[in-house]
């Protein structure tokens, strides 16, 4: 199966995970070696009163939503712990687009039924499956701790961050890679009887 569409895809796909891999090397060496405040924002605070108060209408409450803290001079750890809000997201995309890219080479050279596709498939949707509240975790525990650093009182642990919705495309595409797999399966057996 040699279709535009499918090449253009592999190649657009491929492109994006590179760009992705650049943009993870070069936020990983711009943020080590910056030396400005690192920031972040904590919703421990979260309808907490506000000490000013703001110009609203009568009858109206004013709360805060999220507060942001900000550390000068900050730790080799707290830069790290930044870091850790960015990167992860950008290292799983990177490698999702280079797996995607890999199955759409794979259909390209054998066609879009054969072993070496299902088999793609199914580590694509497990790599999107795992990897998404993995590289969410990474991310909610960097945070969590850059603002336990910053604000002692407010404490860190394990926290999950970002949308965790690319977890059933992600076992949608085992699925779909297993019954891949049984049809190749099928017609290998069928084809080995005629």
């Amino acid at each position: 199966m040699n279709t535009r569409l499918t090449r253009t895809l592999a190649s657009v796909a491929f492109a994006l995970a590179v760009l992705s891999a650049l943009a993870f090397i070069g936020t990983g060496v711009t943020h080590m070696l910056d030396d400005g405040a690192v920031c972040v924002r904590t919703g421990f605070w979260a309808n907490a009163t506000l000490a000013d108060h703001l110009p609203v209408g009568a009858g109206v409450e004013s709360s805060s939503s999220a507060a942001r803290l900000c550390q000068n001079s900050p730790s080799v750890g707290q830069r790290a712990a930044d870091l850790g809000g960015e990167l992860p997201w950008l290292l799983f995309a990177s490698l999702a687009l280079l797996l995607f890219s890999r199955l759409l080479r794979a259909v390209l050279l054998r066609g879009p039924f054969t072993e070496a596709v299902s088999r793609r498939l199914t580590v694509l949707g497990w790599f999107v499956a795992v990897g998404t509240p993995l590289a969410g975790l990474a991310v909610g525990w960097s945070q969590s701790w850059l603002v336990g650093s910053m604000a002692p009182i407010v404490g860190s642990g394990p926290t999950v961050s970002g949308s965790l919705v690319l977890i059933l495309p992600g076992l949608a595409a085992v699925i779909m890679g297993k019954i891949m797999r049984e049809g190749v399966r099928m017609r290998e057996d069928l084809e080995g009887t005629i």
